[in-house]
């Protein structure tokens, strides 16, 4: 199979065969690893004064570097991100991905339209609109998943895309910003909503939220993403538990403590990426990563640690 391939046998359950799967949300250190700057991190913000030619070595020199990235580390998917200053490179980098690459990778996209933890600035005011305008809230939610649904709708052309990345963030390390009353009125309706629409659509799903979901877990799994990112460890979120509640509802993706790796012995690392394959591979519906991304400032070779062990010990048996 194609890592491609081999992606969506893991999200819809398929049997395990060969290595487990594996992925990051996101991989900032390109410049580390490859002398590259991360496509994310650039600024397009004269993009409308470039000419046609300085556009497509930009977009080329993107995804070229996306590609790069998936190729090294083994990752049989690539999240495409937006590019600020301009909306038009994200399709366009895709659509080169896809040029260079055809089918070989998994391309997805963010596509989350539930209301996240708010930030600093609008959390009192989020907070109080909960209490007094319940309606409005909800109304914003509706409104909030039709506009993402109908974008998805008008992005369904020439096959660019596989899927979302839901990218919303619910919890803290304590447990979710709403309770799980809360959540059940103003974000799962939302939620189970999006990715039905995703799903008629032709799409797959991953869910993504830091922290501990595990009060929320249920409805979570109800809402029927095709997988759960990132199972957070620093959190309290254990693969075991969640694998024998669910895993034979969704498949599974993280839970290697990015934690350890930042701050952790390398014995450390070692054991939470083996804890996570002996717990997330059985059955299959698991795929490997860590519990939230390889972000600026990790060292990368204690990403590239993990990945020994996934090399290593990550493979089904034949």
């Amino acid at each position: 199979m194609t890592p491609r391939e081999e992606f969506i046998n893991a999200l819809t359950l398929g049997p395990p065969q060969g290595h487990v799967p594996t992925f990051e949300l996101v991989f900032f250190l390109t410049m580390e690893a490859f002398g590259r700057v991360f496509p994310g991190h650039r600024r397009f913000t004269q993009w409308d004064q470039m000419s046609d030619r300085e556009r497509d070595l930009q977009v080329t020199d993107c995804a070229e570097v996306f590609i790069q990235t998936a190729r090294h580390y083994g990752h049989n998917a690539i999240f495409v991100h937006a590019f600020e200053g301009s909306p038009a490179a994200l399709w366009l980098t895709a659509t080169k991905i896809r040029e260079l690459t055809g089918d070989e990778f998994f391309l997805m996209r963010h596509g989350d339209a539930t209301f996240s933890i708010p930030d600093g600035q609008r959390m009192v005011e989020f907070a109080h609109r909960l209490a007094d305008d319940p309606e409005g809230v909800r109304g914003d939610a509706s409104e909030r998943v039709d506009n993402a649904l109908a974008r998805a709708e008008r992005e369904m052309g020439g096959g660019i895309w596989d899927g979302f990345a839901l990218c919303a963030d619910y919890c803290l390390n304590v447990g979710p910003f709403l309770s799980p009353s809360q959540f059940s009125e103003f974000v799962a309706p939302y939620l189970a909503r999006l990715i039905e629409g995703y799903r008629q659509q032709g799409y797959y799903v991953i869910k993504h939220t830091d922290g501990n979901i595990m009060p929320i877990l249920d409805q979570l799994v109800q809402c029927r993403p095709h997988a759960l990112h990132s199972l957070d460890p620093q959190a309290g979120v254990d693969i075991a538990e969640v694998k024998r509640l669910h895993g034979h509802e969704l498949c599974l993706i993280g839970n290697v403590n990015c934690g350890l790796l930042q701050t952790g012995t390398d014995e450390e690392c070692i054991e939470s990426a083996r804890y996570a394959l002996r717990h997330g591979m059985p059955g299959g519906g698991y795929v490997f990563s860590t519990s939230n991304c390889v972000y600026t400032g990790m060292p990368l070779e204690r990403y590239e640690l993990i990945l020994r062990v996934w090399r290593e010990e990550g493979r089904y048996s034949q």
